[in-house]
């Protein structure tokens, strides 16, 4: 499937990775490409290693034309729900972005809240070069917050499910309750919590 492309100069991609796990912030990040500096490899986070997309972020940051990584915290998903926190984190990507972009290309089926024209792409991240390398550097960031967080509470197993409902996952929940970095809006946690009480 061919994506149009508007004829722009700055064209930027915008993904996130976090929104099914029970723990953490939900992390964006928007990328502009250089069309001068391509980068061979580019794809959808979820389908490369964890090697080769530790390796494609670094090269996304060299040669980017710019890239800004933000977030939805804890608080603002049980907040505002999780949709509501994604969006409003995309929205800060795209405004953190150094350069403003002409055009944006949207993973998923939804826009967020922006001031530049904007088109959804449903699996964009294997469809437009720059929803791929926004969704890489997502993942990476959001996978090494798991790791940090892994070190602080190793008995969660945060390192091996990051943060999703997995059975270790849950049983970790049962067996110790829930961390100050765990979204309480979140059904299995609230479960869980209840049962503790």
């Amino acid at each position: 499937m061919q994506i149009e492309r508007p004829d722009v100069q700055y064209i930027a991609g915008v993904d996130e990775v976090g929104r099914g796990p029970l723990v953490g912030d939900v992390v964006t990040a928007a990328v502009i490409l250089d069309p001068t500096k391509p980068i061979a490899g580019l794809a959808d986070s979820k389908k490369l290693s964890e090697k080769k997309r530790i390796a494609l972020a670094e090269e996304i940051k060299e040669k980017a034309l710019c890239y800004f990584i933000a977030r939805a915290s804890v608080a603002e998903i049980d907040e505002l729900n999780i949709l509501h926190a994604t969006m409003l984190a995309m929205t800060r990507a795209v405004e953190g972005l150094a350069i403003q972009p002409q055009h944006v290309f949207v993973d998923g089926n939804r826009l967020p809240q922006l001031n530049v024209a904007a088109t959804p792409v449903v699996k964009g991240d294997s469809l437009v070069a720059e929803i791929s390398a926004a969704s890489i550097l997502a993942k990476v960031t959001r996978d090494n917050e798991m790791l940090a967080l892994d070190a602080e509470y190793p008995e969660y197993g945060f390192a091996g499910h990051k943060g999703y409902p997995t059975k270790a996952h849950f049983a970790a929940l049962a067996e110790h309750g829930a961390t100050p970095h765990h979204r309480t809006s979140f059904k299995p946690v609230q479960r869980i919590l209840a049962e503790k009480e």
